[in-house]
Order: C-alpha cells, then structure tokens, then sequence
C-alpha cells in the first residue's frame, strides 16, 4: 500500500503489518522549493507498474519511481504541481499520463516522462484542482474558468486545442464529475447529468439545497452515491430521464466541510470527516 502526506512524504507499507517498507520527502529529494498553500493534494497514481508522483520540482516536475522500492526510474522538468490528481489511459493511441501542473494541462509518454502535449486554457486558474476523466478515447475537463469540455487526440497522441463539445454551467473549482453509462454527472450549484454521446447536452438537472456546496461522487451504471458538504449521503438513480432520489443518509455529525472524497472498498464505504472516520456498511 503507497501513502502519500500533503507534506510531501510518502512510503509504501505492508497491508498486513503497517510496517513501512520503504519512505521518502520527495519534496527534498526532488526539491520543489515553491510555497503549495495546501500542500501535496494529489493522489498517488499506478501505471504501468510505476508509481507516478509529481513534486513539482524545476527538473522533477513528474517523476516516476518503483513502487517496490521507491528508487526513480525517470523524472522530468517542469513547474511546480496542481492541486489536482493525474489519470492514466490511451489517447490517440498513446499510453500517457494526464494532468494539470501549476499553469496548463499536459500528458507525458507513461515509459519515460517525456511530455507529449501542452495545454493553456484560456483563463488559467492559481488551483487546477478537479482531475480530468477519461471518456472512451476522449477527455473530459471540467475547470471554474472553462466549464466541462470534451477533447478529442489526433493520431500522435496530442491533444486537439478546440473541445470537440462543451457545457459552461458545470464549471467546478474542486470537484471532479464522473463518466458513467454513456453519461456525465458533475455537481456546480446543481447536480448536472449531461449526455456523453450527444456534445454534452444536458439530460436532468437538480437545484436541492445538498447540490449548492461541495459534493464528491462515487458511481456505476446504475447509481450515484453522492458526498455532500454537510457528511450526508445521497443515493441517486443514474439511469433515470430525470432527477430520483433513492435515499438519503446523514452520517458525520456537526459537519462544517466534508472535503475528503469517500473511498470504496468492497461493500463498505470509508468517509472522514474533520475529525471522524466512519466504515459504513453499505448493505
């Protein structure tokens, strides 16, 4: 198991014992000296057996390393990191990593680091927090600047620069949509359900009271387990022509920001809130 600190520490541990295999600070080992007014947010990333990091350092911007013993295997220059998460896929038939560092989106070549393609959007944001999503071979971006845009690749895997579709009310500082079913479901003062086939036109909408502030999102074809900001979980039907709610329940008590995305293991559901964590059992 890799854990990653907003410190910059991270060490990989063994599930059974806890104990720690082996640790580094990549910020002092990569060194990034640039200020990140709330740390190291990104998720570590696995792809193609390598662990994916991204310091942020000016020659170790992203950097690869072996999950089995955290020595590098390549690292490549650049600037300082997001505060979002990178994804892996194939686009345009490249196996790349995709993601935001401090000013624009890119993808590096996931075998050696090499950066394939640059993306400035036309209003930069200082954060760049929600994680770009893979729709089949397209890439769907959502940015408070942009809206949610879908981008095609040209047959060297470099992006197209013109979104191939786009919807502007669905334009989140921090939370991440979901692609599921042929659909998009993504939360900025409603929670939006925008059809993935057809340029991003929007299906359903709902305006309830939860869908003002901050909401994460757990999905499959079928349903939505929605996060809110307030600790309550919303149970949503995915496949519905309009907004249903199957079920609500209130979890985290006198919550003031349930910020920290859910994660799902098996059939229990895993969420902290400021100074709880609850295992909920989702049968």
């Amino acid at each position: 198991m890799i854990l990653a600190g907003a410190f910059g520490h991270v060490q990989a541990v063994e599930l059974a014992t806890g104990k720690t295999k082996w640790e580094i600070n990549f910020r002092e080992a990569f060194g990034l000296e640039a200020p990140l007014k709330w740390g190291f947010c990104a998720s570590p990333l696995i792809a193609d057996g390598k662990l994916i990091l991204n310091p942020g350092g000016p020659q170790a911007s992203l950097v690869a390393v072996d999950p089995a013993t955290g020595k590098a295997l390549w690292k490549t220059p650049g600037t300082p990191p997001s505060f979002g998460s990178m994804l892996a896929g194939t686009f345009g038939g490249k196996v790349q990593i995709v993601g935001y560092d401090d000013e624009t989106l890119g993808g590096w070549d996931v075998a050696t680091g090499k950066r394939l393609w640059t993306l400035k959007l036309a209003r930069s944001s200082p954060f760049n927090v929600p994680t770009p999503v893979a729709v089949g071979d397209r890439l769907l971006v959502s940015h408070e600047n942009l809206g949610t845009a879908l981008f095609d690749f040209d047959k060297q895997g470099k992006i197209v620069e013109k979104p191939a579709a786009t919807f502007k009310h669905l334009a989140p500082d921090s939370h991440t949509p979901v692609a599921v079913g042929g659909r998009v479901f993504g939360v900025w003062n409603a929670l939006f359900c925008l059809d993935a086939k057809d340029g991003l036109k929007p299906l359903w909408e709902s305006d309830a009271d939860p869908y003002s502030k901050y909401c994460s999102i757990v999905a499959s074809d079928d349903r939505l387990l929605v996060t809110t900001a307030a600790g309550e979980l919303i149970l949503v039907d995915a496949k519905a022509d309009k907004y249903q709610e199957l079920g609500k329940l209130p979890i985290l008590k006198n919550e003031t920001g349930c910020l920290a995305h859910p994660a799902l293991v098996g059939k229990r559901l895993y969420l902290r809130g400021n100074s709880t964590l609850y295992a909920i059992d989702l049968e």
